[in-house]
């Protein structure tokens, strides 16, 4: 792990697309969310619960992803959020929007 991390500023406005991406995969509870975003990232980026739930909030109401109560059988019920096809969209555009930027920046920079 490198001792910069990446600022939670210039990832903020992509939260969506990176929930909607592990989605795309399979479903997911919320913790499972940010455990993965922080090992995907190799710890460079740590999403915050908050951050998460508040998110997935914005997306349930978009019609972007459902959840449902999983049947753990040993511990608490989980809630677990699934893409729907409208999120698969939004994921596709959002996904293209960023090429774009990254493309436009990595020329300026």
């Amino acid at each position: 792990m490198s001792d910069r991390k990446v600022t939670s500023d210039l990832l903020r406005g992509n939260t969506d697309t990176m929930i909607l991406r592990l989605l795309s995969e399979s479903d997911r509870y919320g913790y499972e969310i940010v455990k993965l975003i922080a090992e995907r990232s190799q710890g460079e980026y740590e999403l915050k619960e908050a951050t998460m739930y508040s998110s997935v909030r914005r997306l349930e109401a978009d019609g972007d992803i459902t959840w449902y109560w999983g049947d753990e059988t040993q511990g608490g019920r989980r809630k677990y959020f699934r893409i729907t096809e409208k999120g698969r969209q939004t994921y596709l555009r959002n996904k293209a929007n960023w090429d774009h930027a990254k493309r436009v920046l990595d020329t300026l920079l």
